[in-house]
């Protein structure tokens, strides 16, 4: 396979030509050492680049369940803003917290603005949840329980609830993620 050089002022098209760019500065993926990817994301900024480390709202920490915390999005892995050509790429190896820059073959691969774009609008924006009222017929829709019929009970956290099902001629209390549930269609 042949590579080109990179002229400065212009990138690299998923069509192998060169293309004009007003601002030659691309995201690229930054895969970290295990658990520090906030170290590497604080080192990077001291460096002048710039970094995004997608958050998300996590469980309850044991010691103080009111304190909000966050996760990685993308465990292991950052996104750093960076110019192909002017930019000095050789610390960011080096750098603590950092295992590698990802790549296809020799050379790092852009990802699209674009993408970055869409992680921060749906981070900003929750995701709907359906709200079931107890005793209401609710339908699982995947898992070993597939395409069973049972009776929404209550919400057992964010995330999970608990079903009454129907099991040999038994009601069990059985715990799902909620979002295994589906309403019901009317019934005629």
């Amino acid at each position: 396979m042949l590579y080109y050089p990179v002229k400065p002022g212009l990138q690299w098209s998923k069509h192998m030509s060169y293309m004009e760019s007003e601002n030659p500065a691309r995201w690229y993926l930054i895969q970290t050492k295990p658990r520090q990817e906030a170290r590497a994301e604080e080192h990077l900024q001291r460096q002048q680049f710039e970094c995004y480390r997608p958050l998300k709202a996590g469980p309850p920490k044991k010691r103080n369940p009111r304190a909000a915390s966050e996760e990685e999005l993308f465990p292991g892995y950052l996104f750093i803003r960076m110019d192909q050509v002017n930019d000095n790429w050789y610390p960011i190896r080096s750098t603590r917290g950092v295992a590698r820059i990802v790549t296809f073959g020799a050379h790092p691969v852009p990802v699209q603005d674009e993408l970055i774009e869409q992680i921060r609008q749906r981070l900003l924006s929750p995701a709907p949840r359906p709200e079931f009222q107890q005793g209401e017929h609710v339908l699982i829709k995947s898992g070993s329980f597939c395409d069973i019929e049972a009776i929404f009970l209550t919400a057992d956290g964010e995330e999970r609830a608990v079903i009454l099902l129907n099991l040999l001629q038994r009601e069990q209390k059985v715990t799902l993620p909620i979002s295994s549930l589906a309403r019901m269609e009317a019934r005629v």
